[in-house]
């Protein structure tokens, strides 16, 4: 009898975790299927390169997902046969330099449309909003002429040097940054602003002791986007920057592959995995002051 209860117990506890077991999966189940899957999605790619850089024979047609053998002459070959350093030096000053001026001269702008009130300020309001609605590379065309007249008159600024490109960043970014950083602006009170004026702090003061710490959410999402989009920027580079030791890391990597794309695969998955080591870095270093200012920002009445 004794025996014949404990069965029956095994039996209905076994029942009620296959009960519990499949509402699980009815409930929630599917939400980590698709989870997975959209994980083994995306890893399939960054697998591919990785595998692809530790290919000895460094060919497209040899680069499988799981490697067979482990080499570093790719990256050796990357190194010594190409100028890779001079490539990933010029990636590394267009993104870090575009996104500090970028914040700097966003945030000055916006804290201008937030907090004032002059003629044209609505103009400039919409203009900034149209701006946003055509891609920079449709001006492509009147950037090349333009920098042409410009580079025959002042070649520090023409094609083929860092800051005529960094100009051209610049100018495509403002606009998208100043608008979002604007709306975050406004969501600040205004009486910060009054009180800190009462006690005789100016408009500089104000803007750098008590707008931007409660604003660095905002800060750290640009500063990731614009590092992000500098340094896989592609097509504006490829015109402006025509010189071998000018080109960014990008253009050197398609040149690469450009005319020997079974040959020198290896090299450029080795620059791809180079290439995402800043992307990485900046994300990991920028979402701590998202936290900081997430939590730090709150107004005390």
């Amino acid at each position: 009898m004794t025996a014949r209860t404990a069965g029956a117990a095994r039996l209905r506890h076994e029942r009620t975790a296959a009960t519990r077991f499949g509402l699980w999966a009815a409930r929630l189940g599917w939400r980590h299927a698709v989870m997975w899957l959209v994980a083994a999605f995306a890893l399939f790619p960054v697998l591919f390169v990785l595998s692809a850089a530790l290919n000895p024979l460094g060919t497209l047609s040899s680069a499988e997902l799981w490697p067979t053998g482990a080499s570093l002459a790719n990256a050796r070959d990357l190194f010594q046969n190409t100028p890779f350093t001079t490539w990933y030096a010029n990636s590394l000053f267009f993104a870090l330099t575009n996104a500090a001026v970028t914040v700097l001269l966003s945030a000055l702008a916006a804290y201008a449309f937030s907090r004032m009130r002059f003629r044209g300020r609505r103009v400039g309001l919409v203009g900034l909003l149209v701006i946003q609605m055509f891609p920079q590379f449709l001006a492509i065309v009147a950037l090349y002429l333009m920098f042409s007249g410009i580079g025959e008159y002042y070649p520090a600024i023409g094609f083929d040097t860092r800051w005529g490109l960094l100009l051209v960043y610049l100018g495509g970014a403002l606009s998208i940054n100043t608008w979002l950083m604007k709306g975050f602006f406004d969501t600040v009170p205004k009486e910060l602003d009054e009180s800190a004026q009462i006690d005789g702090a100016t408009h500089a003061q104000v803007f750098f002791r008590i707008m931007l710490p409660l604003v660095t959410p905002v800060l750290a999402i640009v500063a990731l986007l614009v590092f992000i989009s500098t340094i896989n920027e592609f097509l504006l580079a490829s015109v402006f920057l025509r010189d071998t030791d000018a080109k960014t890391l990008g253009l050197g990597l398609y040149q690469l592959v450009a005319s020997q794309r079974n040959a020198n695969f290896g090299m450029f998955a080795v620059g791809a995995v180079m290439l995402s080591l800043p992307t990485l870095a900046v994300f990991w270093f920028l979402q701590r002051f998202i936290t900081e200012g997430l939590t730090s920002g709150a107004v005390k009445g």
